[in-house]
């Protein structure tokens, strides 16, 4: 059986070089495989430009398996599109119609400034992870992976947490362009074990303070963010870095 093919018009935010400031360009692909993903149909894009002798896109990719969370693209108005729980690179073009019109964009917030096209800069999130998303406790000699027994509904949640790939599609859905979500997330991954629990205290002051330093917004609970995660973190992460965070400033010794 034939793969269905669609054609499609897209609408592609271009910045940088002849582009200057930016706009939206329009292109048009005829016979896209619905079985293509949402990047490999930006390579046939770009082959198609560079015949032309064309400037190609500029995009972020690097695993194409939901893991780097490099691909980031507003499409249609969504970060990474209109498929729950999917990163671009795992959108395929069957969530298009024939003849549909695709608005392409990068991420948008102060602290992700535009590098070219849809490239944006999100060393923001490294300098965050720098500040303390570490475990710097000095444990001598490994340990067997059983001599810390860890309860298995603790060892799920730190999971759920640590799915997070860092890719900011949260930043983007925010209309406070907050960073809350991916801040909490890597916060409760560490503090929820027993290994990162010794410098909990002093990991969520430095993250959060490295956050506000980087420009992100205030959360206000509107939850944009746990909706357009691609990894469907919750929000309760949220919750318990402001717990953790007024009990460090506080000086209290319980932890959330």
């Amino acid at each position: 059986m034939a793969e269905k093919t669609i054609n499609i018009k897209l609408k592609v935010w271009r910045q940088g070089g002849e582009f200057g400031g930016g706009k939206l360009v329009d292109y048009s692909l005829d016979d896209v495989g619905t079985d293509m993903s949402f990047l490999e149909m930006f390579d046939v894009l770009n082959e198609k430009l560079i015949a032309e002798k064309k400037t190609p896109v500029s995009f972020e990719h690097d695993c194409r398996e939901g893991i780097c969370g490099t691909c980031s693209m507003v499409i249609n108005g969504q970060p990474h599109g209109p498929m729950k729980g999917t990163t671009t690179c795992q959108l395929h073009m069957r969530s298009f119609n024939d003849g549909d019109t695709i608005v392409v964009e990068p991420f948008r917030a102060k602290s992700f400034p535009v590098i070219r096209d849809l490239v944006v800069d999100r060393s923001s999130f490294d300098a965050i992870i720098q500040a303390g998303g570490y475990i710097s406790v000095n444990t001598g000699q490994a340990q067997d992976a059983n001599a810390i027994p860890v309860e298995k509904d603790v060892s799920d949640a730190a999971f759920d947490a640590a799915t997070c790939i860092g890719c900011g599609a949260c930043v983007a859905a925010c209309p406070n362009s907050a960073a809350m979500l991916f801040t909490s997330a890597k916060v409760s991954h560490l503090s929820t074990l027993p290994q990162g629990k010794v410098e909990s205290s002093k990991r969520v002051q430095a993250m959060v303070n490295q956050m506000d330093k980087e420009g992100f917004g205030m959360c206000s609970n509107i939850k944009a963010c746990e909706a357009e995660c691609p990894k469907e973190i919750s929000v309760d992460n949220i919750a318990l870095m402001n717990r953790q965070y007024l009990a460090s400033v506080l000086g209290s010794d319980k932890q959330a």
